[in-house]
């Protein structure tokens, strides 16, 4: 049986309706850094019903950002090896985000009501002090470009939200307490300290909580998401309420696995190609799945034996290249989730002999959807472990986002895979599947930030409950 994968876009937005008065328009800036991408991405939310819009987006690759240049620390590297200063990083977060606002049209002083920043390069630091440089370097990159600092803090009051907002923040009746979409990150800790890409993980969460109201999921708590960048990151939300906790986290590869593969063709850069570079969205059509279909689950089969994916052991410290704290995350009650090839990537050149030698035999298309089944399988694998330590309840959905979790036919075979393990009756209708979780987390971040909610169509909660804010109220009044 074939399921139909609800993937969520968002419709754009006129500029006329930007500018007007009349419609508040809640403009957000998701500026993020990433291994392989680095992008810009523009939202507007309309204040009166509460949906999110797309109004335009600039993706560089993060390879292209300038060499040091003498006398500049070197804080940190990417996946793939490429140096990075405090200063380059910050030219390269000014000229995305410059290129992005003037695409759309707005001005970054007037029009851009709130910037977020985040980075999923920080999986590969080694000291919180280099992550620490890092988002510095991404808010000199903000203010560089234009940005007003007021604009990438939370208001101190409600006399600080611009005029045309003000009636749509609750800020005189709640503040704002650090749960985005009414999740609480791991407690005791900032989240940081037992995974490096935590945040990432936030946002990825409460971005597909937004991109499911377009599809008509209720992505609400309890939920789990994964979002397949370059590196893995994720949460898995409780049922708690008026705020649910973080009781999982995923943490390693994800879009390095094709990357590998695509590496072992010698038709990308062997040190900083992607997949991404040859990748155009081609969906292998049904006559090679037909005619090669078994020599397609044969070769999946045999690299996923370099893929472990297991509940991270209490003896690492990095998993899939990510820092971790198992001990930490045992002492608070969060199971760490980890997906690896080999021992912190080991084995990529074992993938990258296995996408050559499929390259040469059967060519690109046989290899895409030979990564298309492996990284559904990965997806598959991931949510077996969880529910087998017991983090996944009856009313449970599932998000997924990121390049290596949506693209191709991936979504399509995860819903096959996931079907088998009967967490649910109809599965298409509990699962969704998101572009640019991070971005529309950032939008949600904000909103959470200026406490702009919308109690007709809330984001948080509980799955098929009403809206938290008078639980909020009473909880912040004690």
């Amino acid at each position: 049986m074939s399921h139909k994968p609800r993937i969520a876009e968002n419709p754009g937005v006129r500029l006329l309706d930007l500018k007007s008065s009349s419609k508040p328009f809640f403009i957000v800036a998701s500026v993020e850094v990433g291994n392989t991408t680095t992008k810009c991405i523009l939202t507007a939310t309309n204040m009166d019903e509460g949906k999110t819009y797309l109004v335009t987006k600039t993706v560089k690759m993060t390879r292209d950002v300038r060499p040091p240049k003498e006398g500049e620390t070197i804080f940190g590297r990417t996946l793939n090896g490429i140096e990075l200063t405090r200063e380059s990083v910050s030219e390269l977060v000014k000229n995305t985000l410059i290129e992005a606002v003037k695409k759309a049209n707005l001005d970054i002083k007037t029009d851009i009501n709130f910037v977020v920043r985040s980075t999923g390069v920080v999986a590969g630091f080694d000291t919180p002090e280099e992550v620490g440089e890092f988002i510095k370097a991404l808010a000199d990159g903000c203010l560089l470009a234009g940005v007003p600092p007021k604009n990438m803090t939370p208001p101190m009051g409600i006399d600080n939200i611009p005029d045309k907002f003000r009636k749509h923040s609750k800020l005189d009746k709640v503040f704002f307490d650090g749960a985005v979409a009414s999740v609480l990150p791991p407690t005791g800790a900032t989240g940081v300290e037992i995974v490096a890409n935590e945040m990432e993980g936030e946002l990825a969460t409460a971005g597909i909580k937004e991109g499911a109201k377009w599809v008509d999921v209720d992505f609400r708590n309890p939920c789990m998401s994964m979002d397949f960048g370059t590196t893995l990151d994720g949460r898995i939300i409780s049922p708690d309420e008026p705020y649910a906790k973080t009781i999982g986290n995923f943490c390693g590869f994800a879009g390095a696995i094709p990357d590998a593969m695509i590496k072992g063709t010698g038709s990308v850069d062997k040190k900083v190609g992607t997949a991404l570079d040859v990748f155009k969205d081609v969906h292998t059509d049904k006559l090679t799945l037909l005619l090669k279909g078994k020599k397609i689950h044969e070769y999946a089969k045999k690299a996923l034996e370099y893929i472990i994916i297991e509940k991270v052991p209490e003896n690492r410290d990095r998993y899939g290249s990510v820092p971790v704290n198992p001990k930490a995350a045992k002492e608070i009650n969060v199971v760490l989730i980890g997906c690896d090839v080999g021992v912190n990537g080991s084995d990529f050149d074992k993938l990258s002999g296995i996408g050559g030698e499929i390259y040469d035999k059967f060519g690109l298309k046989v290899l895409f959807a030979v990564i298309d089944e492996v990284m559904a399988q990965v997806i598959y694998q991931l949510v077996n472990v969880a529910k087998e330590e017991g983090l996944v309840f009856p009313e449970t959905t599932i998000g997924i986002t990121g390049r290596a979790g949506i693209s191709g036919d991936k979504a399509k075979l995860a819903l096959k895979y996931l079907d088998k393990l009967g967490l649910h009756e109809k599965i298409e209708e509990n699962v969704v599947f998101v572009d640019d979780g991070l971005a529309r987390g950032a939008a949600v971040m904000a909103r959470c930030m200026n406490s702009l909610g919308t109690t007709f169509n809330p984001l948080g909660g509980h799955r098929g409950g009403r809206c938290i804010l008078g639980n909020r109220i009473k909880l912040q009044n004690k």
